[in-house]
């Protein structure tokens, strides 16, 4: 046989319609909310993914402040950065984040779970996390996204 019956159709960055979803976080726990927003980042759920192609939709996540984490986590998880000075090392706890900058869980959990290249940084760039139930985005029309 010299020649195929199918073709592996590659998608192509001017070909690629990216969606708008939103979801509300509250009551889920961070870990499975985050993979599940990364999975729709990439753009794994859509039969046309290309991994070297950003395929991925938009995502809104509402009510950031009212995530949960499981067993002792909130006291005992620790976020490190650091400035890059001498002693310039900082840490904080999930209910020390909770507090001052919510959003922060989130987005620190779904960057982890994007690849470390020039195309996850494009599509960390599509995800907008809001504390509250309000967002600026409502003329983009987004569709609400079940995780169950």
């Amino acid at each position: 046989m010299d020649h195929l019956s199918y073709k592996t159709k590659s998608a192509r960055k001017e070909d690629v319609q990216h969606d708008w979803y939103i979801i509300d976080a509250e009551g889920e726990v961070v870990g499975r909310l985050c993979t599940k927003i990364a999975h729709v980042l990439r753009g794994k759920h859509k039969p046309s993914y290309t991994p070297h192609v950003d395929c991925g939709d938009n995502v809104i996540v509402i009510n950031a402040h009212k995530v949960r984490f499981t067993g002792s986590k909130t006291e005992q998880k620790e976020y490190v950065r650091y400035s890059g000075y001498p002693g310039g090392q900082k840490k904080a706890t999930p209910a020390d984040l909770l507090v001052k900058k919510p959003e922060a869980i989130i987005e620190n959990a779904v960057r982890g779970m994007l690849p470390k290249t020039k195309l996850g940084r494009a599509m960390f760039k599509k995800l907008f996390v809001y504390a509250d139930s309000e967002h600026p985005h409502v003329a983009q029309k987004p569709q609400t996204l079940e995780l169950k």
